[in-house]
């Protein structure tokens, strides 16, 4: 059982469950090992993108002069630095996830609200880095491998896992500039626009938790996200095919 320090059950456990609950209430799993399956070749995706966007926070706040991510062994693309696995389960279930923070200190910026908004900013452009690798690699993959390859067991697996990843990092990109703490676009926000300074900030940030369960409960970021999601897959896709 996963509990916050002060051995109360980690509220994000609720939230999975309740997604799962959910998906039963709308009609379940039709095939369990089809479902199984198709979470495992989302792992890939899941680890990379995961990963790489908290390297990506990372080396960007190392390179800045903060001494912590390196003190603090982050500044690595081992998913073993990055992963928490229940941000893993929250998105296999629940369509959204994380991995762990990276601690930075400010203090040791140069310029503190530029430099802390090239590092909110990093993540997201990791997972745009990784969009747009995969997709030029599976562009390759397609117009050059022989159609034999490509029509058997192990090219469609590895197309769709390949595809996979594309997906998922356009979903951590587009979920991570949301404007809603603790994310990284409020982050952005706060920096570009010095939102610290006003009195509701502080209230606002310590709630930012509750908000975004909210507006994750009610779908209200699915229907913000899907059609961002969605518009840039098919101009991966057409690229790939094209």
């Amino acid at each position: 059982m996963n509990k916050s320090r002060d051995g109360k059950l980690n509220p994000m456990i609720l939230v999975i469950i309740l997604m799962v609950a959910m998906r039963f209430v709308r009609g379940g799993i039709s095939d369990p090992i089809a479902w199984v399956i198709d979470k495992l070749l989302m792992l890939p995706g899941i680890v990379i993108g995961l990963s790489l966007h908290e390297f990506g926070h990372a080396i960007v706040s190392t390179k800045l002069g903060d001494p912590t991510p390196k003190s603090q062994g982050r500044v690595t693309i081992n998913p073993l630095a990055h992963i928490d696995p229940l941000g893993m389960l929250a998105l296999f279930f629940a369509g959204f996830g994380w991995g762990v923070p990276v601690q930075i200190n400010p203090s040791y910026y140069k310029h503190r609200r530029r430099d802390e908004a090239l590092v909110a900013v990093a993540g997201v452009c990791m997972n745009l880095l990784i969009v747009v690798l995969t997709t030029v690699a599976l562009r390759f993959i397609v117009h050059l491998a022989p159609m034999r390859f490509l029509g058997s067991s192990v090219g469609s697996v590895l197309f769709e896992i390949l595809e996979n990843i594309i997906i998922i990092n356009i979903v951590l990109m587009f979920f991570n500039l949301l404007p809603v703490p603790p994310l990284d676009g409020f982050n952005l926000v706060t920096q570009i626009f010095d939102l610290s300074k006003y009195s509701w900030y502080r209230p606002l940030y310590s709630n930012g938790f509750l908000i975004l369960i909210m507006l994750i409960m009610f779908n209200i970021t699915g229907v913000l996200l899907n059609p961002l999601v969605s518009g840039v897959f098919k101009i991966c896709y057409s690229f790939i095919v094209g």
